[in-house]
């Protein structure tokens, strides 16, 4: 059998469905955390560094601790 094509209102159906079960915040926080899982993906593939070191707004950079050292004592 030939499966048919969906025409505009079920997608409309299925939308508001789908709307109703998740929320619109949740789709949009998938919708946001998508983009950047394939900007991020675009970036990599591209080998571009230049915006890697520059941290995104919500980002937190984590620094190493600081190393001190101390003189050793000779006995």
């Amino acid at each position: 059998m030939i499966p048919q094509m969906l025409s505009t209102a079920h997608i409309l159906i299925i939308a508001v469905v789908v709307l109703v079960l998740f929320g619109g915040t949740k789709l949009a926080g998938l919708g946001k955390a998508s983009g950047q899982a394939i900007r991020e993906f675009k970036e990599e593939l591209s080998g571009s560094d230049a915006t890697a070191s520059v941290p995104q707004p919500g980002q937190t950079t984590v620094q190493p601790p600081a190393v001190t050292q101390t003189p050793s004592t000779q006995q």
